[in-house]
């Protein structure tokens, strides 16, 4: 019944003298081919099941019981504790042990025996295992540790009852206990040792059972890395059985290096462990992946089927509505949905714009479409820190959001990514009230002609592109509300950028002495500069101080900037160039312009009358305007200065086109805006912080 450990002290060190050479021996032998060889020639499975899970959960109980109740008595305490949380459920137990009752009590016998008797510790161990050949690997180990939390559980009862129980006190004395009890001090270092080693031994069984559970429809055994870790399972038995053995014979020093063994089998196992479980979760991902491809490809009868696969099964699909109240995801049957896409640096200005849209015309019955906002971040650096940063994007959004990014599931987001093409940009992907996706990114016919668009189709945006032409309302939009006035008063319209402000306050002080000779009406517009918030803030405030112009806030500031990008991104996803495409080439020299830090400006007259310049060259003419005056007088003022501006040679000249990485479509080759030469690529990394 109770292990050798309640021989006496001497008698402990007499048994752990004679079999130190020997099992050192074994300690190494134990894990070489010939060794290996012996382990698996026990093993010859029948093919019956073993419900190993109820009877771990008694052996943790008893040795969890175990082990505080050591530190108890080594620590000099009387009495015994007993608080720890029983959960153990004694009728599941008892059926998994109706059959196995007889062979973990002849592992007892058999453990109990040996150590008594002096055993070799491997001789011990291939006994238990040829006697547990008809048994898998992990009832082997189970039912050894079962054996061993009987043997141990029993040693350990009499210990805490003897004080108090004269029964118990009295079989105590036949085990010579009051040698153990009298001797605890010096017994300390063994029981630390023996309590990091049964520990291990808990750990490596519940790998091996973990194993055995892994789903076989998604990861096979006979492939690594499943494979791999069924290679090292016996050997791990293995070793598990002989320490049940050899807890109760061995040195302190012995139990250290046997426990330091033990847990580097289980540090192995867990991390083929963690390796099938990342191979499990990708076959996981890759089915989700094709159902999720296989349902937005199908025709549906509404789009609640595809809005529901969005999130996680085990997610109850709330959202949040514009209210800030949950509500059930059917809100949204039946309607045309814009899923927005982001990640959580989208700009307040992004938002401010696209809420000025899904609140302004919207509400009329032909606009009828919903937003729901989809956060895609990385769960593996999530932190408090993001955590409050998606709190803040999601207060201030007046549309449907998710409740929280981790609700998205995890195939859906790898969809997103491959298929629509989702990187750090936002996108828009339009479904239909039936879930068909109308564009895999409406955001870029959204900014440009707003909700005209609607309903934000592939082919409504292709019919817009085919009708439109380089004007004055494409580059502008309504961005200006005073351009309609202008226009139809004949004006000059001048709209400029940069952020040099001596250049800013020379320009606009000599445009302004142009248009008083020519005695004709000017409007001046600043309008910043893309990716520089706080610096044009500052530049704005100067302009309006001096009174030199108009000079736009920064939501349209980053609208005009952003426009421009969409244009550029749609014109070369269709295999548009500079050469057959006259809006692509007016957009990509207003890039680039905006890529110096010099100034540029662009005059308009009506709608398509207009002259374009650097900020250099354009500052040139303003200021030798007596060269061009009559001409101007002659033929007006754009194409006067349009032909002096065709006759200034400028051999020397750096032109820099800057596009975000993050937004697909960059195009392979570029024109410069100066002289037409085809610009180099060069990568940029930056950090802008302003």
């Amino acid at each position: 019944m109770a292990a050798p450990i309640s021989l006496s002290l001497s008698s402990l060190a007499s048994k752990s003298q004679q079999l130190v050479r020997n099992e050192r021996r074994m300690f190494v032998a134990s894990d070489d081919g010939a060794m290996m060889k012996q382990i698996q020639s026990s093993h010859a499975p029948d093919g019956r099941v073993v419900d190993v899970k109820p009877i771990l959960q008694v052996i943790e109980n008893v040795l969890h019981h175990i082990i505080p109740n050591i530190d108890h008595a080594m620590n000099g305490g009387t009495g015994h504790i007993d608080a720890l949380d029983d959960r153990t459920n004694s009728s599941a137990v008892g059926g998994a042990l109706d059959a196995l009752a007889y062979i973990v009590h002849k592992i007892c016998c058999e453990v109990s025996c040996k150590c008594s008797g002096g055993g070799d510790a491997h001789a011990t161990t291939m006994g238990i295992l040829n006697m547990l050949s008809s048994y898998s690997w992990d009832a082997k180990v189970v039912l050894t540790l079962a054996a061993f939390a009987v043997n141990f559980g029993e040693f350990w009862l009499l210990v805490q009852l003897c004080t108090s129980n004269s029964l118990a006190k009295s079989v105590a004395l036949l085990k010579q206990l009051p040698d153990l009890l009298e001797h605890s001090p010096t017994l300390k270092p063994h029981f630390d040792a023996l309590h990091k080693l049964i520990n291990a031994m808990i750990d490596v069984t519940k790998c091996i059972v973990e194993f055995t559970e892994l789903p076989s429809e998604f990861i096979s055994i006979d492939v690594p890395p499943l494979s791999t870790a069924m290679a090292h399972i016996p050997t791990a038995t293995y070793w598990i059985i002989w320490s049940t053995f050899i807890t109760s014979t061995s040195e302190a020093w012995e139990l250290s290096s046997l426990a330091h063994k033990v847990s580097s089998i289980h540090e192995h196992l867990q991390s083929l462990l963690r390796l099938c479980y990342q191979r499990i979760d990708e076959k996981k991902l890759m089915e989700a992946f094709k159902d999720f491809k296989r349902t937005i490809e199908t025709p549906q009868m509404d789009n609640l089927k595809i809005l529901l696969k969005i999130f996680r099964k085990e997610e109850t699909c709330y959202l949040m509505n514009p209210e800030k109240t949950e509500v059930l995801i059917d809100v949204l049957r039946r309607k045309h949905v814009l899923l927005l896409i982001s990640d959580l640096d989208s700009s307040h200005e992004e938002i401010r714009v696209l809420e000025a849209l899904y609140k302004g015309e919207r509400v009329s019955s032909e606009l009828n479409y919903e937003i729901l906002w989809l956060p895609i971040v990385d769960r593996s650096t999530w932190n408090d820190g993001f955590e409050q940063k998606f709190l803040s994007l999601k207060s201030i959004m007046s549309w449907y959001t998710v409740k929280h990014p981790f609700a998205i599931e995890p195939a859906v987001i790898k969809y997103i990514m491959e298929v629509w093409g989702f990187f750090k940009k936002p996108i828009a992907v339009t479904l239909d009230p039936q879930g068909k996706v109308l564009c895999p990114n409406a955001l870029n016919m959204m900014w440009i002609w707003g909700n005209s668009a609607f309903p934000f189709s592939s082919e409504k945006e292709e019919s817009f592109w085919k009708a439109e032409a380089w004007t004055l309302e494409l580059l502008v939009h309504r961005l200006e509300p005073n351009l309609p006035t202008w226009m139809s008063q004949q004006k000059v319209v001048c709209f400029y950028g940069g952020v040099q402000m001596e250049w800013i306050e020379s320009f606009t002080t000599a445009t302004k002495g142009v248009a008083k000779a020519l005695d004709i009406g000017l409007e001046m517009v600043y309008v910043g500069k893309n990716n520089a918030k706080e610096r044009v803030k500052k530049i704005t405030g100067l302009i309006k101080e001096k009174q030199l112009s108009h000079a736009w806030e920064d939501d349209n500031v980053w609208f005009f900037w952003n426009r421009l990008e969409s244009m550029m991104y749609w014109k070369t996803q269709h295999g548009k160039t500079i050469e057959n495409d006259v809006i692509k080439q007016e957009v990509i020299t207003m890039l680039a312009y905006d890529g110096s830090e010099n100034g540029w400006a662009v005059f308009f007259t009506g709608s398509d009358e207009m002259v374009r310049a650097n900020g250099e060259k354009v500052i040139s003419s303003m200021k030798s305007f007596d060269e061009w005056e009559k001409l101007a007088k002659q033929m007006g003022f754009i194409p006067a200065l349009r032909k002096h501006l065709d006759g200034i040679t400028d051999d020397h000249h750096c032109t820099s086109l800057i596009l975000p990485g993050n937004g697909g479509g960059i195009p392979e080759r570029v024109q410069c805006a100066e002289c037409g030469r085809p610009m180099e690529m060069y990568f940029m990394y930056r950090c802008c912080v302003e």
